[in-house]
């Protein structure tokens, strides 16, 4: 035996060559091997061996015969002949490569004196006779040999990777869940008979959520509801607006719908009572009431299928009562009023609505009544003509009374009624008024409350004593309470004084009293006013809301973040920040910052008491800091004002480096800044972006200088790394749009919502362009800059002609389009927006500020404050 041959390790007849000593580092190509009879060999111990190879280390491993071997990869057929090859001696020559990689496998040929052209009657080898058959069955066992591990290393490579279809049923379950069920039925069950088996699962399609999809076309609807349409009992449709009246029938098909969302969709009275007529189950649905909704074309059907709903949410565009008759089992009853005052069906209220007794509403069961009012007369006209039937009998089950109203919304005498009877009869657990009807009254006294988990007192006249002894009763235990909105509460914190102001510091007995008796709140709400704590130590504002670990939002002031200790000290300014050295003028009107300011703010960080406040409230997500005297110039719910007041004294020390402390919160998936005069570079927006990878929606409004955006490189640093943003709001003087903003931009894939209100502002139409090619999500962009409106209105047709033609979305049917632009053209006009016609019907955009949510749904979320940055 040749002293360069050495045994595998597994049997002592299986024998390897190393690639290093073998001499064949070169791959040649080889011919297809030559089809032979197969031979029984036999082994050294002169006994056939068996048919398939035993593995053990005491038993000698042999190749089997050639005709009989198969490597088990499916992969190797060009191994397996190229292995056969080189076992056989094949008539190319030489030694055969049998493998991949560093080791090669080849029957060497200086030592048996072979030549490359081959003998007759001799192997690849030179040899013959016995000699030549041993030597070929060593080459045989060291090719299966190399044959095993090829493979194994395949296998090895294999397991490595992730195959989806190994996991179990259950984890394939969770992770299909994460896909949209339009994907799910119509991509994903056609790649292989395990995904189509489980994207049928009842889990999977009990919900469909086609909320706001804009790649949901009326064929892939059809489609669905044509596969999965009996498996289906909630359907959630709301803001499909795009979508044809003619799709709405095909929800006929889901004959086991329980609940059902077409808020946003537009159908007419008779399409709704045929599709009501065939849904039998259903106890949970929300509709809009256009203009020419009649409900006396609702079919006995369709009315008997409206007396089982238990849940309706209402969203009224014209003065009717709707399909609030109909339902006389109601147990929550939610109506949102949309009504514009320049309608004149709004003053015909009397002949249209209180026509016969059958048509008022019935609320014997309701235990959830919630109302939310845009602004204008009419709409408070018809909230009262609900109430009035409200007040005649107050249902005994109520306990969630909120009226949401904007401005000022005067008590008449059948809503004191109201609540006079609710104080005798009914104990609620969720309150909410308008402030007119708290304030100057004794209702909190005479209300009663079972197990309270929802309070809001916005803008009322309430202070710390009537808190303490009417809310929470003297420091009662209210751990049911969860959501607490004091906005624009200004004297909440305070003891009673008739001299007090409202830049008084707080007392800090009543803040603590109100988080030991509320110490399981998730949404807490101070903002639009001013907080100032006092100089005492460990009554900072922001020390006690530290032991409220579990708030999830969180809405504060921006004096009231402050330290104590920074607030004595004055503000930096330019004659005592520049050195004072001979020969050298200060320059009046330019403000200038020391080299070293960021690192001395740095030092000072994480000795704050916001930075320590961020550190205990780990799992925030919603937060909101914003100047308490700040207004915004488009808001949602008020009008707007011009000239805005200046921000607090207290907020002049706020700037970066409590910005940057925002960055310990990596589950925030909301953030709102507004009204910080103090931000230099914006540097703390670049942490946020690094560190809350899930940020989804951000708010900026008036930071810094107002007639510069000193944080202009910041915000593009920081939307690089902000992958997962959805919705962004920007409101800045002199804001330019150009082409590295845009550009930075572009970086957020997963946007959706753009806003830009900017007085003298300007943008690149260029940069537009280049910008809703690359971000293709991008659903929804309100730009109000001061460039002329010629400028804007061809800016707007390029975008819409050049849309279509790429067509992401499939909505671009009918002359629909859902990206609009509503520019002013300067600082004295104002702003105006473009409607769109969708088929058929004027669409007019509800507002701008749709980025932080408000009430979506009850009791889930809580108000936000209106101060133009949210509903």
């Amino acid at each position: 035996m040749p002293q360069h041959w050495r045994p595998w390790g597994r049997g002592e007849g299986a024998t390897v060559l190393p690639a290093e000593q073998s001499g064949f580092h070169r791959r040649r190509e080889l011919p297809p091997p030559r089809r032979r009879r197969p031979q029984r060999e036999l082994n050294r111990e002169g006994t056939a061996p068996s048919r398939a190879p035993q593995r053990g280390p005491a038993t000698p491993i042999m190749a089997p015969p050639l005709s009989r071997w198969r490597p088990p990869a499916a992969g190797a057929s060009s191994r397996r002949a190229t292995l056969k090859m080189a076992a056989r001696g094949g008539r190319g020559g030489g030694g055969g490569v049998a493998s991949r990689g560093s080791r090669v496998m080849a029957a060497p040929e200086e030592p048996c004196g072979g030549r490359a052209g081959g003998e007759p009657g001799r192997d690849a080898a030179g040899l013959s006779g016995a000699r030549g058959r041993r030597w070929r069955d060593r080459a045989a066992a060291a090719m299966f040999r190399c044959g095993e591990e090829i493979i194994s290393g395949e296998s090895e490579e294999e397991s490595n990777g992730v195959n989806l279809m190994e996991f179990s049923d259950e984890i394939l379950l969770h992770i299909l869940s994460y896909v949209p069920c339009t994907d799910l039925v119509l991509n994903v069950r056609r790649t292989c008979r395990k995904l189509a088996m489980l994207c049928l699962d009842k889990s999977l399609t009990h919900t469909v959520l086609l909320q706001k999809d804009y790649k949901v076309n009326k064929d892939k609807v059809k489609q669905l509801m044509r596969d999965i349409g009996k498996e289906i009992y909630q359907l959630n449709m709301a803001g499909c607006y795009w979508l044809p009246s003619s799709t709405i029938d095909h929800v006929t098909r889901c004959k086991n719908l329980v609940k059902l969302n077409l808020s946003g969709c537009h159908i007419t009275s008779l399409r709704l009572s045929k599709m009501l007529s065939t849904l039998q189950h259903l106890r949970s649905l929300a509709i809009d009431v256009n203009p020419g909704f009649d409900a006396s074309q609702l079919s006995s059907e369709c009315k008997a299928t409206l007396s089982r709903v238990l849940e309706l949410k209402q969203t009224l565009y014209t003065p009717s009562y709707g399909v609030v008759p109909c339902c006389t089992s109601l147990e929550k009853l939610l109506l949102y009023f949309e009504i514009l005052d320049r309608s004149r069906e709004g003053f015909m209220l009397s002949g249209q609505l209180m026509v016969g007794e059958s048509n008022v509403p019935h609320y014997q069961n309701l235990r959830v009544f919630y109302a939310r009012l845009a602004p204008g007369y009419v709409n408070q006209e018809v909230v009262r003509l609900y109430l009035a039937v409200l007040s005649d009998r107050t249902p005994e089950n109520l306990h969630a009374f909120l009226i949401s109203a904007p401005g000022s919304f005067a008590e008449t005498g059948a809503t004191k009624n109201l609540l006079d009877s609710m104080a005798r009869n009914v104990r609620l657990d969720a309150l909410q008024l308008p402030k007119a009807w708290i304030n100057g009254s004794g209702l909190l006294q005479h209300l009663k409350f079972n197990n309270p988990f929802y309070f809001s007192f916005s803008r009322c006249t309430l202070s710390g004593g009537h808190l303490i002894q009417r809310v929470i009763n003297g420091g009662k235990d209210l751990k049911s309470l969860t959501s607490l909105n004091l906005s624009g509460c200004i004297h909440c914190l305070a003891p009673e004084s008739l001299f007090r102001k409202a830049e008084d510091d707080i007392d800090s007995s009543i803040l603590e009293s109100l988080v030991m008796s509320c110490c399981n709140l998730r949404h807490l709400n101070l903002s639009a006013a001013h907080h100032h704590s006092s100089e005492s130590i460990g009554n900072h504002l922001c020390q006690l809301l530290s032991r409220l670990k579990h708030l999830l939002s969180l809405a504060l002031p921006v004096c009231s973040i402050t330290d104590v200790a920074a607030n004595v000290e004055k503000p930096p300014t330019a004659s005592n920040l520049v050195p004072q050295t001979f020969g050298r003028k200060v320059r009046i009107g330019i403000q200038t910052y020391p080299r070293n300011l960021a690192d001395q703010a740095n030092q000072k960080l994480e000795s704050s008491v916001f930075w320590a406040l961020m550190g205990s409230l780990r799992f925030l997500e919603t937060l909101e800091i914003i100047g308490s005297s700040f207004s915004s110039a488009m808001p949602r719910n008020e009008p707007a004002i011009r000239n805005s007041l200046p921000p607090c004294v207290r907020a002049q020390s706020v700037g970066d480096s409590e910005v940057a402390a925002i960055s310990q919160l990596t589950y925030l998936h909301s953030l709102t800044l507004a009204q910080l005069p103090n931000i230099l570079t914006g540097s703390g927006l670049i942490n946020i972006g690094l560190q809350c990878q899930h940020l989804r929606t951000l708010s900026l409004a008036n930071l810094g200088m107002m007639g510069k955006v000193v944080y202009m490189s910041a915000l593009m640093d920081m939307l690089k790394h902000c992958k997962c943003l959805r919705d962004l709001r920007l409101e800045q003087p002199y804001f330019c749009a150009g082409a590295q903003f845009f550009q930075a931009l572009s970086h957020c894939s997963s946007l959706q919502r753009l806003c830009i209100v900017s007085r003298s502002g300007t943008l690149q139409s260029d940069a537009v362009m280049s910008f809703m090619a690359n971000c293709l999500e991008v659903i929804m962009c309100h730009m109000f800059m001061g460039e002329s409106l010629t400028v804007c209105k061809n800016l707007q047709q390029s975008i819409v002609r050049r849309v279509p033609d790429s067509d992401p979305w499939g909505t671009w049917a009918s002359g629909t389009c859902n990206v609009y632009f509503g520019f002013t053209k300067s600082t004295k006009q104002t702003c105006k927006r473009s409607s769109l016609v969708e088929n058929g019907a004027a669409h007019v955009p509800t507002g701008l500020n749709q980025l932080t949510p408000g009430i979506a749904s009850f009791p889930q979320a809580f108000p936000q404050p209106s101060n133009g940055l949210s509903e």
